[in-house]
């Protein structure tokens, strides 16, 4: 599956979405006020743990997932937010399993989905969400700025997806609420963890970094640590467990290192 064909599926997502396009920017409009998303931890790398039942690169992970169970057992587990797909065809996830979470836990909930379109901000607001991923990769400088407005505008944090150094320009020009550092290219699938660190260490240490994908250890926790982010992204390897909460537990507490930008 290559990332044109993921955003084929999701144009028509979009597409049909649309028609409701008003109904859905009034409810957001009217939305409740939602929980702040997280800013530097003060002490310790903060864990994101995901709820996401299969995806792309992985296949099956646990299609029986139980969103809210998951989520729950994250927080306990000291997860600081809880990311969600909401990509029915490649992750199994849907707009109801975000709302799900974001009633049922007191942590922050992230939206994790290939965004293309302000009325999926509106979605997502209307949801409770409280940060919406938005990658560089798939949007044009333009989108990527008025996409990160529309977040912003909403009340949301927009947590800018970047892989290569080539797209850190756009990503900080957005003003990323947050700046995720994928180490996983959206292309061909492999992670690569070592250009991840190295990339980290381009961002300004004035803004919050995730580090993302291939993260299923302490000692990987450390690595991004190590690094100098404030953050990792966990998706399969507490998405698969029979008890999530120890999962995360046993990643969280792991010290923040100072970022030197270089």
């Amino acid at each position: 599956m290559t990332l044109d064909a993921i955003l084929a599926v999701t144009r028509r997502r979009v597409e049909a979405l649309k028609r409701s396009a008003a109904e859905i920017g009034r409810a957001a409009q009217k939305a409740p006020p939602i929980r702040p998303f997280p800013g530097k931890p003060a002490a310790t790398v903060g864990v994101i743990a995901e709820v996401k039942r299969r995806s792309p690169s992985q296949g099956a992970i646990r299609e029986d997932l139980d969103p809210i169970a998951h989520a729950t057992a994250y927080e306990r587990g000291g997860a600081v937010a809880v990311s969600v797909l909401t990509d029915g065809a490649h992750f199994g996830g849907s707009i109801d399993d975000l709302k799900g979470v974001a009633a049922a836990v007191a942590v922050p909930a992230l939206r994790k989905d290939f965004i293309i379109d302000a009325v999926q901000v509106h979605e997502a607001r209307v949801a409770g969400a409280s940060a919406v991923l938005l990658i560089v990769r798939v949007l044009r400088k333009a989108e990527l700025l008025a996409l990160a407005n529309e977040v912003r505008a909403f009340g949301m944090v927009p947590l800018i997806e970047v892989h290569a150094e080539a797209e850190l320009e756009a990503a900080l020009a957005a003003g990323p609420g947050v700046l995720g550092i994928n180490a996983r290219d959206l292309d061909t699938l492999v992670v690569d963890a070592r250009a991840a660190e190295a990339l980290i260490a381009r961002v300004p240490a004035d803004v919050a970094v995730v580090g993302e994908s291939g993260v299923e250890t302490r000692a990987d926790v450390e690595r991004f640590a190590a690094a100098g982010a404030d953050f990792v992204l966990v998706g399969t390897s507490v998405a698969r467990q029979k008890d999530p909460e120890k999962a995360v537990r046993a990643l969280v507490g792991v010290k923040r290192q100072p970022r030197v930008w270089s």
